[in-house]
């Protein structure tokens, strides 16, 4: 793959997920001479990455480079105020400001910019470390179709890209995917209890329970039929699998729990936007 960079790509932070983001970027062709960092100390596995790739490090930002066409910021939401404001000002006219940091709202990044900025809000979740995430995108009206384009392109790097046209509704997303996976870690933890609680060996009801969860999330992914198909596919007429789902779906229990979690997560998404 070819990124189609009119100028360099500035990473600000390259912590876990602007690091992530970079290797899915190098491992998909990305001249390193394209990628400016910005980062105080990137952890060592990225450190180690830079060196190898002969990519600098730079605690400031040269005034001097060219203008960027890209600047991510995959920095901390708490320390986006005061790194965000001296970036701001290596945008040109044509660049797009993308950010990955939760919480934090387009005209916080507009407050900052020339009028007429390009900005993308972003969320992606934690399976990104390993290529296997989601990233939900929302992009303010200045953005161009080549922008947005290079936009998903950069972000695919980590996995799938979807985008909405409303901000509010990056608060849902954000419910849905971005605080998901840890929906999906509990779910794995209280399977392995219950499989204690039925006489299983801790270690062997963990390991049942992970491997379960992880092989279920894999064919789901790998034979594309939805889950409600691939629910029915396992579950016999009267059989153990029916008996538990009798329990888990009575009266919609946890439909109605998930449905609760999710408007919970999404409450809170758009109190710490505010």
């Amino acid at each position: 793959m070819a990124f189609a960079l009119n100028g360099p790509l500035v990473l600000v932070g390259a912590g876990k997920m602007g690091g992530a983001l970079l290797t899915g970027w190098l491992e998909r062709g990305l001249d390193p001479a394209q990628v400016l960092i910005h980062d105080l100390g990137p952890p060592p596995e990225i450190a180690a990455l830079l060196q190898l790739h002969g990519i600098a490090i730079h605690r400031t930002l040269p005034a001097s480079i060219p203008t960027p066409c890209v600047l991510l910021m995959a920095v901390k939401p708490q320390d986006m105020d005061a790194v965000f404001p001296p970036v701001a000002r290596q945008a040109g006219p044509d660049t797009v400001v993308l950010s990955v940091a939760a919480g934090r709202t387009i005209a916080s990044f507009e407050k900052y910019l020339a009028p007429k900025a390009a900005v993308i809000r972003s969320i992606p979740n934690t399976p990104a470390a390993v290529g296997r995430g989601i990233t939900v995108c929302c992009p303010n009206g200045q953005v161009t179709p080549s922008q947005r384009a290079l936009a998903e392109e950069l972000l695919s790097a980590v996995g799938e890209v979807g985008w909405v046209a409303e901000e509010a509704l990056i608060d849902a997303a954000t419910a849905v995917s971005g605080s998901g996976p840890a929906y999906v870690f509990l779910l794995a933890e209280c399977l392995a209890e219950a499989g204690r609680a039925a006489g299983l060996d801790a270690e062997l009801a963990r390991r049942l329970a992970d491997v379960t969860v992880a092989g279920a999330g894999e064919l789901m992914h790998r034979s594309k039929i939805d889950p409600a198909t691939l629910r029915r596919n396992v579950t016999s007429p009267n059989g153990t699998t029916a008996a538990a789902l009798d329990v888990l779906m009575g009266s919609r229990a946890l439909q109605r729990l998930m449905t609760d979690a999710v408007a919970a997560a999404t409450k809170r998404s758009r109190e710490l936007s505010a």
